[in-house]
């Protein structure tokens, strides 16, 4: 037997906890139909499970399709791994999860929790009910209440991220929506939404990017030279331009000699992936960089604000990337790069917009920062909750 970490103070004399192969845990739920993803319905009465990442995939009102018996049940993802448990009556959709019901033994929530502390990680695209099989399963007695007691404390946190999690996806809406407003649309000049001081200004200017400032494609000094690189010069490519605005830190970085054989790109440009399958990510680098070739970077003239071009690019990132057209590997060159027109209003709106902008931004940053310590902090918890078990495959 062995104990964890961490235990609530009336469990310490309970003795160890014992190990079980999952297998010898649970059954496998055989649902009485499943329902191909073309009868999923926009709602219902009844949610419809699948191995996708929404937690409800679709909606049903078919009563003849519903597994209503020993809720909750544990739904895994065969080929994608993902975890999730029903509560209430639900359908099956399409094919490739397993349905697990807990044995007398275990408690499913405590099950559920546990089956997420060292996870089993998708391998390619192939079943992994296999393995999952095999994975040990340290569990306290039943009847002591431990079980509960742990699953309450974990899932107490989990409606803690859920709630940040939808907070922070009504942020972004919130966003997207606002440059929407403050942006014209395609075939106008004028937005819907203006500050009052520029209500008078008058329609906005359509401007090739050309002439917003200048153009500079990076290029890529010779790898095989290892004294270019490795040291305090950022190299950016597009595997370093997330969904954060700015660029702080490179996977590579140049030496300065290096940084010197590069077309090198002054702080405070926009920076737009025009090659690849990550065309049209958009970042800002506040320190001088160097990019490699698959990216164009915008140097502004003073005319210009780069906090309002880089969200101009953000904004119409996904038109812009069409221009690339399907072939093997989409491109935009520079060329037509330059011909691509945005809308500009006077220097003084368009700082007004980056700077509303860019406080909404620093908003979500700080939303996103308190959710994943969140995450990271149940995490913690469950390293010190779950005891460590030599062997499990997982």
């Amino acid at each position: 037997m062995i104990v964890p970490k961490l235990r609530f103070p009336e469990f310490r004399g309970e003795g160890g906890w014992e190990v079980e192969k999952l297998d010898g845990l649970i059954d496998t739920v055989t649902p009485p139909q499943k329902l191909p993803t073309a009868l999923y319905q926009t709602d219902g009465q009844y949610p419809i499970f699948d191995q996708s990442q929404n937690y409800i995939c679709g909606w049903t009102n078919n009563w003849e399709a519903l597994i209503k018996n020993d809720l909750p049940l544990i739904i895994f993802g065969d080929h994608t791994c993902v975890l999730k448990i029903a509560k209430q009556p639900f359908a099956q959709g399409a094919d490739g999860i397993k349905i697990i019901k807990a044995k007398r033994e275990i408690e499913v929530s405590f099950l559920f929790q546990s089956l997420q502390f060292k996870p089993v990680l998708m391998e390619e695209y192939k079943r992994h009910f296999s393995i999952l099989k095999e994975k040990l399963i340290a569990f306290p007695k039943l009847g002591t209440g431990e079980q509960q007691r742990i699953a309450d404390c974990l899932f107490s946190i989990d409606e803690l991220i859920n709630a940040q999690s939808k907070k922070l996806a009504a942020l972004k809406t919130h966003k997207k929506s606002l440059m929407q407003q403050l942006f014209p649309r395609e075939s106008e000049t004028i937005p819907r939404l203006r500050f009052p001081e520029f209500l008078d200004a008058g329609e906005w200017e359509k401007i090739p990017i050309g002439k917003i400032g200048e153009i500079i494609t990076g290029n890529t000094p010779s790898t095989t030279m290892k004294e270019y690189y490795g040291g305090d010069r950022l190299f950016v490519s597009p595997a370093d331009m997330a969904d954060h605005r700015f660029i702080n830190h490179t996977k590579t970085t140049l030496t300065e000699l290096g940084y010197s054989k590069t077309r090198q790109i002054p702080a405070d440009s926009v920076l737009f992936v025009c090659i690849g399958s990550t065309i049209g990510k958009v970042a800002q680098n506040k320190i001088d960089c160097a990019t490699n070739q698959q990216i164009n970077a915008v140097v502004p003239s003073k005319n210009y604000s780069s906090g309002f071009i880089y969200y101009s690019l953000d904004l119409n990132a996904s038109n812009i990337a069409e221009l690339a057209g399907k072939q093997a590997v989409p491109i935009i060159n520079k060329t037509v790069f330059s011909t691509v027109v945005l809308n500009m209003p006077s220097l003084k709106e368009q700082q007004l917009i980056a700077e509303c902008l860019s406080s909404l931004d620093e908003i979500i940053y700080l939303q996103d920062k308190r959710l994943k310590s969140l995450k990271i902090h149940k995490e913690g918890l469950m390293q010190q909750l779950f005891p460590a078990i030599d062997g499990d495959v997982a």
